[in-house]
């Protein structure tokens, strides 16, 4: 079953290709917010994670933000910083850190399909106490409000719901365009869930359905918005230098009720 479900977030996050990132790593290196990386541990476990702290004078609520199955890729690492630029600290664990033949993560890997293989074949468990690892962490941050919220795209989306289940501490999670996990598990969320769906996603975006009615019948909070016309990975998608115009549209409309949601918490 373990591995139907790894092979099932395989075919739904995949996508034909991924374009180079050159734009984002510019991006980042504009950047003049503070970025680092930290050691994570849990048990005989390392996880390196990228972390950005806005520029601001007040206390700030964490981000454990996940990746897509592409890794910790340039483009999850801009994304940290832009929502640090919004006010917020962004913790980004490296899900594939230890995992490459050096022992490294998801930069030493031979290439792209590598990485999504890799990335689709991690332990369940083991990502779930990654996660805690990153959210414990993410909530002492001497800068930090001790509030913090989980995020994930196209593969980590997946795992951001996933995530909801498994932390009773998370103030919220946002889920972009991954599927939700079993109906069982739901029963275990305390925080409200958000999707996001492209409109022209319907591997993923046809789960919505039954995972309203799921968490309805838990009586959990789930609010999910499709975006017409937008497809798979529209928040990376729509970013990039030849994105097509639902796309731009999709990302820039979800953004703002990203934000608007977190100014919330």
């Amino acid at each position: 079953m373990k591995g139907f479900i790894s092979l099932l977030a395989f075919l739904i996050c995949a996508t034909p290709g991924l374009h180079a990132q050159d734009w984002a790593r510019a991006k980042l290196e504009k950047s003049p917010r503070h970025q680092e990386w930290v050691k994570v541990k849990h048990g005989p476990r390392e996880v390196q994670c990228f972390v950005v702290y806005p520029e601001i004078k007040d206390r700030a609520t964490a981000i454990v933000m996940i990746h897509e199955i592409f890794g910790l890729t340039d483009w999850a690492r801009e994304m940290a910083d832009e929502l640090a630029g919004a006010g917020y600290i962004v913790v980004v664990p490296d899900l594939l850190s230890g995992m490459a033949t050096n022992g490294g993560g998801s930069s030493d890997f031979a290439g792209q399909g590598a990485v999504t293989k890799a990335v689709s074949m991690l332990p369940a468990d083991q990502v779930m106490a990654d996660l805690n690892a990153a959210a414990d962490y993410a909530a002492k941050i001497p800068a930090g409000n001790g509030k913090v919220v989980v995020a994930g795209f196209c593969w980590g989306g997946g795992q951001s719901f996933r995530f909801a289940a498994s932390n009773p501490d998370l103030k919220a999670a946002f889920v972009f365009y991954g599927p939700p996990p079993p109906a069982e598990d739901m029963a275990r969320i305390h925080c409200p869930v958000y999707g996001f769906y492209g409109g022209n996603d319907a591997r993923v975006t046809a789960t919505v359905e039954k995972a309203s009615e799921s968490m309805k019948t838990a009586g959990k909070t789930y609010d999910p918005v499709t975006y017409d016309g937008a497809g798979h990975g529209f928040m990376r998608a729509g970013e990039a230098p030849d994105a097509n115009e639902a796309n731009k549209k999709a990302r820039e409309a979800g953004l703002q009720r990203w934000l608007d949601l977190l100014k919330k918490i």
